[in-house]
């Protein structure tokens, strides 16, 4: 039975391009490349706010002037000497980004990075900043992992970055990862590749859209370039232990935040400093891959306590993961827990690549301890040493 032409046009794959292109417009051969985009319909938008960057970068090379009189006489004669050297449409660089059909002209690398960062000093000093932008992070795992990367890239940090997942955004993820239902169905890594490209078009991301496993994790770890930093948001344990493995090999520092409800379990392993160190602290216990490769439902759960700690768990977070398959499907997550995650396990890359002082084992960070009025009274101790006994005999730990 023949379709109608909309049926077709809507089952048609819709998959575009998730890397930016960059022009030169001075040059002949990029105005006849950006032209083209035009007549073809590519373009739908320009955004043009080149003139306030300028003023922008000028005013951070001349902190001095900024509050003088003569301040914007100043910013202005340097806008017009620029034009009289070139028209500002053929300075710096414009951006096509096809999956927004948008032509956006910015600064050249240095200057847009020295303007887009200007904010940070001195909370992050320049020779910092420098380290942190130029570390190559790799992300496994896009459901918290998402918002470590943004968080990072947000900062400063990480032009190169290495993103592994094979899962597509469902409707259910979107109460936790920065996207919206125009994005339904698109993989994970290039979502957030996107992301990362519309806050710095000179990064450089690398996608894994399968996943990472043993075939792949010599290239994702080792590069080149060797990864700088591991974060590890992964559901799958076996995973988890491989990656250790090469994390030992190659003596890199891996980093994991799990939610919590509302709070945040952070685990900090440094194979850089230490290949000999235990995997996850020695929390599971002497496990191997093949052991933690043929565990079921159950046993994944009861290994993600023993990790965790049932002292840690919150006691909603305990009720969830007993109800998993009876009144609800999975365990839960929120999205204020998966951005107090990206934002610490940010905090704990750029501490790392730049050499700062950091803590080597775990922090809990924790709202409820903060914000509960009653959390420290000696009940609610007592509820919470209560509830995480019986969860530690229910898995028999």
């Amino acid at each position: 039975m023949p379709t109608s032409p909309l049926e077709n046009k809507l089952a048609a794959n819709n998959d575009i391009v998730s890397i930016p292109s960059i022009f030169d417009l001075s040059t002949e051969s990029d105005r006849k490349k950006v032209g083209h985009l035009f007549d073809t319909g590519s373009i739908r938008r320009v955004v043009d706010d080149f003139e306030e960057q300028v003023r922008e970068l000028f005013a951070i090379r001349n902190p001095s002037d900024v509050y003088r009189p003569d301040f914007f006489e100043k910013v202005n004669r340097h806008i017009e000497e620029r034009k009289t050297a070139m028209p500002l449409w053929q300075q710096g660089k414009w951006v096509f980004f096809p999956w927004l059909s948008t032509l956006t002209h910015i600064l050249d690398d240095e200057d847009f990075q020295r303007v887009r960062t200007a904010r940070n000093r001195n909370l992050i000093r320049e020779e910092e900043q420098a380290a942190f932008y130029n570390a190559v992070i790799g992300i496994g795992g896009l459901s918290v992992g998402s918002s470590v990367a943004l968080s990072v890239v947000l900062q400063g940090g990480a032009k190169h970055i290495r993103l592994a997942d094979f899962d597509r955004l469902a409707l259910s993820n979107i109460n936790r990862i920065r996207s919206g239902v125009q994005d339904l169905g698109s993989r994970k890594v290039e979502m957030t590749a996107r992301q990362i490209y519309e806050l710095n078009p000179y990064a450089i991301v690398e996608i894994f859209p399968n996943g990472l496993a043993r075939e792949n994790l010599d290239r994702f770890v080792g590069g080149p370039p060797k990864l700088d930093v591991i974060v590890d948001e992964l559901d799958d344990v076996s995973i988890k232990y491989l990656i250790r493995e090469k994390a030992k090999q190659y003596r890199v520092p891996v980093v994991m935040g799990a939610d919590n409800g509302d709070n945040s379990v952070l685990d900090i392993e440094r194979y850089d400093l230490d290949p000999s160190l235990q995997f996850f602290h020695g929390r599971l216990g002497d496990v191997s891959y093949d052991e933690l490769k043929s565990l079921d439902k159950f046993d994944i759960g009861r290994t993600i306590t023993k990790h965790i700690g049932p002292e840690n768990i919150t006691a909603r977070m305990q009720e969830s993961l007993l109800a998993m398959g009876k009144t609800i499907v999975s365990w839960p997550q929120l999205g204020g827990a998966a951005w107090i995650n990206g934002a610490a396990v940010a905090y704990c890359i750029r501490k790392i690549v730049t050499g700062q002082p950091l803590e080597d084992d775990r922090a809990i960070i924790s709202v409820d301890e903060k914000l509960l009025p009653d959390y420290h009274s000696d009940a609610a101790r007592e509820k919470r040493e209560n509830t995480a006994e019986s969860f530690r005999k229910m898995f028999g730990l």
